[in-house]
């Protein structure tokens, strides 16, 4: 759920970290013809996300002349933002997060049991997916037999988010959009009549000095929580499953000490972000590292480059799972940093516990596939698994 997604497709495959190397050593600010300011270097794209009077997260023309759009939050500047991240903070609270944890032990628990059965299968339809999307669901108020549905409407608006913001969407992605909107257009019609107890009817009605959510805010808010909560952890747990299979020796040594799973958790965070990536447009005429940008210019912060700095973490290139201090950037940072980072982490600690407990070993299929340094978390992720004795 993190307000930072990824809005263009940066290189792919195992060559991304070499390319992000290449760019942080000799072209710290770059770009192709056409394309955005590539930001590589981690103080550099600390200073995008954090100023952002300088560096506007209202990109999208298109969507700032719809009125329908239901991504504000995301890609508005304050007073707008600051609006409705206050309202939906105030529903969205540290306990309201807390309230989640046995929910999400149940549905882990539930899902790796009936994985473990077998000795290989898909990570992502078993395990990855439906943990956070089941999760978001019940938040929301949504029935189970709806969860393939939830799903769907996931993946497709995800998929084509650069279109999206910056370009002309896909029917599919239009069709998905409406869908959701009608879906839960219908729930909200339903709770203002009658007050359910779940997160969506918190944010129905939550009443602040700002005023209350209309409906369109309210859909914002159902598509940030599905699209981006949904990506954010499942590409989280496909982050630790690769560290499990290029370090077996990972799996044994947090089974033995389970009190290292919290570090774990964010050094994979910092290893493999789970969003590349995200989009910013100069607000006016000014440098970045030296390098002149004019107004009106997109920007693209590296965000898993910025997390793999030589000159801020040490021995960047290796995975330490118990690495302190741990300043990563994967959630963001300033007024757009992730609102779910505490859900996203928790349903991390609690997938990786489970894994530990139900099996002896996890191995990818194909770890060199391209998807797994791509566009959010890949569609298929085959692994072999060694069911716990």
């Amino acid at each position: 759920m993190s307000e930072e997604a990824d809005t263009e497709s940066p290189p792919t495959g195992p060559e991304i970290y070499a390319e992000y190397e290449e760019l942080r050593a000799n072209r710290p600010v770059s770009r192709d013809e056409g394309e955005p300011w590539r930001v590589a270097r981690y103080e550099d794209v600390r200073h995008v996300l954090k100023a952002h009077t300088d560096f506007s997260s209202e990109v999208s023309q298109r969507m700032q002349q719809d009125e329908t759009s239901t991504t504000t939050m995301l890609f508005t500047d304050p007073p707008v933002h600051d609006r409705l991240r206050a309202l939906v903070s105030s529903a969205f609270t540290p306990r309201q997060i807390d309230a989640q944890a046995d929910q999400i032990e149940a549905r882990c628990e539930a899902l790796m049991k009936k994985f473990a059965a077998s000795e290989d299968g898909d990570l992502i339809t078993a395990f990855a997916a439906p943990l956070p999307v089941g999760v978001i669901a019940t938040m929301l108020g949504v029935e189970d037999g709806d969860f393939v549905e939830f799903k769907r409407w996931s993946d497709t608006i995800f998929t084509d988010i650069g279109e999206i913001l910056l370009g002309t969407p896909s029917p599919a992605a239009i069709a998905a959009g409406g869908e959701m909107s009608a879906y839960f257009l219908e729930r909200i019609a339903s709770i203002r009549e009658t007050p359910r107890k779940h997160l969506l009817s918190d944010l129905v009605y939550v009443d602040t000095e700002e005023g209350r959510l209309t409906d369109g805010e309210l859909l914002m808010f159902c598509f940030l929580l599905l699209i981006a909560g949904n990506e954010t952890t499942t590409s989280l747990i496909v982050g630790c499953v690769r560290m499990f299979d290029e370090r077996p020796e990972l799996f044994d040594r947090l089974k033995s000490s389970p009190d290292l799973i919290p570090d774990f958790i964010e050094e994979t965070l910092r290893f493999h972000s789970p969003f590349k990536a995200t989009l910013r447009k100069a607000s006016r005429d000014l440098e970045i590292a030296g390098q002149p940008i004019s107004k009106g210019d997109l920007i693209l912060p590296l965000i898993a480059s910025a997390n793999r700095d030589e000159t801020v973490f040490d021995r960047a290139g290796e995975f330490i799972p118990d690495r302190k201090p741990n300043a990563h950037l994967a959630f963001g940072l300033g007024i757009h940093s992730c609102l779910g980072a505490s859900l996203a982490r928790m349903e991390g600690r609690i997938a990786v516990a489970s894994m530990l407990r139900h099996l002896d070993g996890i191995s990818l299929c194909d770890p060199h596939m391209p998807e797994l340094d791509g566009f959010g978390a890949p569609a298929s992720v085959k692994v072999e698994l060694r069911p716990a004795a």
